[in-house]
């Protein structure tokens, strides 16, 4: 994933709703009961972890028992330090007190809530890159040093793999073929980092590869639930139990979910674009336009995919009234640069939303060499009265422009190609005629249309005719 590269846009929920999930997340609440727990007599040790004998109190005050209490509980602890919501007063003594931040979890604005979970979540992803503590302490050298070479462990291959698990898995939630509440197999999140993806068949080197991460992935997942990240359903137990034990009971080999399943929460989602932009990414939402320009929403949205550029254009237009609104779109839809076809589809998709309140200005531009023809098209669909008929170069004009955008959009898709057999087929001539429109396109459009229609003699036909465009633009 580049970072020059525009994601597709994210749909976040408001964030009074993700500062309540935020809130519920169970690191973080329980960072906040130990916080209001502190008092006088809490002490620390040289790190700001809680002192040992004091591990038991904080897990009963978090209503935590079992082997992994006192475990659970100094997370929350360090938590509750490194978001500020507890202060140490005097490193030597170990004392501490409430901090300043603990008064923003239940009076701070959402946005306030969220930067905290935000720091949480940091130190949360930080913990899942470190190896197992009991792994860490057999590695550890007589000095108290541990011995990363006899850990085969890659602090920055680490946090590398679980990045691109999670930059995988946001792109999986934001893209329009996979639903953002559908679950992931961790396998495939596995396998989308590991294998390579101009490789056919993957070897079993690669395999034990993708089979090794996920099992560190499954260690990662579970950490990251408590925060809010995702919703994990681990790895089943038995897939892990030694060859020559019997599993528990009988399982379907064919079940995928016994391998892991993995959803990005609305609040994960938030998180992880946070993280996102701070690495320089473009990772727009879905409003973001929506007190713009609407010069700045038709190439804002030109990348986008259709529903998210639909559902961006609704929250634009619920601003404005129709008719200024249309006037603004006409305005912004003009141009000859290269980027104009696709602006003036996104134009057209906008129209597409406007009651017939929007008329006046459609008829303004009936004259207008880029705009009469999708005015005409407009006006015809709402049902408009004496709609004038379009001069033959102006239905060429918009054709080109239209097989332009398309190929901005989407580039030599199916439908493309559907869209250029069928002009072919309609229009008796088209070659012979297309290619003296004055359109900057024209060359571009039936080389494109020579390179798609599978009818070698009409393929001829548009190539020729490509090059009689671009000599006629370059003379």
């Amino acid at each position: 994933m580049s970072d020059s590269s525009t994601l597709p846009p994210a749909r976040l929920r408001p964030e009074a709703e993700l500062a309540r999930d935020a809130l519920s997340a169970p690191v973080l609440s329980r960072a906040a009961r130990l916080a209001r727990w502190a008092g006088p007599d809490t002490r620390v040790d040289a790190g700001g972890g809680l002192v040992e004998e004091q591990l038991p109190s904080a897990a009963e005050e978090l209503g935590l028992s079992g082997d992994d209490a006192a475990a659970y509980a100094s997370e929350a602890w360090r938590i509750a330090v490194d978001t500020g919501l507890v202060e140490i007063t005097d490193e030597e003594a170990g004392t501490v007190a409430t901090g300043e931040d603990l008064a923003t979890l239940t009076g701070g604005s959402p946005q306030d809530v969220l930067g905290l979970w935000l720091t949480a979540l940091e130190a949360v992803l930080a913990d899942a890159s470190v190896p197992d503590l009991d792994d860490l302490v057999d590695a550890m050298a007589e000095g108290g040093e541990v011995d990363l070479s006899s850990l085969d462990w890659d602090p920055e291959a680490e946090a590398e793999l679980l990045d691109g698990v999670l930059g995988n898995l946001y792109l999986l939630t934001v893209g329009e073929d996979h639903p953002g509440d559908a679950s992931v197999p961790l396998p495939a999140l596995a396998a989308s980092v590991i294998v390579p993806s101009d490789m056919g068949e993957p070897t079993n080197d690669v395999l034990e590869q993708v089979s090794d991460a996920m099992m560190r992935l499954d260690d990662q997942f579970r950490l990251l639930e408590p925060i809010g990240l995702v919703e994990y359903q681990p790895v089943d137990e038995a897939l892990m139990a030694d060859a020559d034990e019997e599993p528990a009971a009988p399982v379907d080999e064919a079940d995928v979910a016994r391998y892991g399943m993995v959803r990005l929460t609305p609040l994960g989602l938030y998180g992880l674009r946070a993280r996102l932009l701070e690495a320089g990414f473009e990772a727009p939402a879905v409003g973001d336009l929506a007190d713009k320009g609407a010069d700045v929403l038709l190439d804002g949205t030109a990348p986008f995919p259709p529903a998210a550029a639909h559902a961006e254009t609704e929250l634009w237009l619920a601003g404005r009234g129709p008719l200024t609104a249309a006037r603004e779109l006409l305005a912004a839809a003009r141009g000859s640069d290269a980027g104009a076809p696709l602006r003036r589809l996104r134009c057209q998709q906008a129209l597409s939303l406007v009651g017939t309140e929007a008329e006046p200005a459609l008829r303004e531009v009936l004259d207008d060499g880029e705009l009469g023809g999708l005015a005409r098209v407009w006006l015809t669909e709402h049902g408009a009265r004496d709609v004038p008929a379009p001069p033959q170069e102006m239905v060429f004009w918009l054709t080109i422009d239209t097989v332009a955008a398309q190929l901005a959009a989407e580039g030599n898709s199916e439908e493309l190609r559907a869209l250029v057999e069928g002009l072919a087929r309609q229009h008796s001539g088209f070659f012979d005629t297309v290619w003296r429109i004055d359109h900057p396109a024209t060359p571009d459009v039936l080389e494109a249309m020579g390179r798609l229609h599978p009818d070698k003699k009409i393929a001829k036909e548009a190539r020729k005719a490509a090059f009689k465009a671009r000599s006629q633009q370059s003379g």
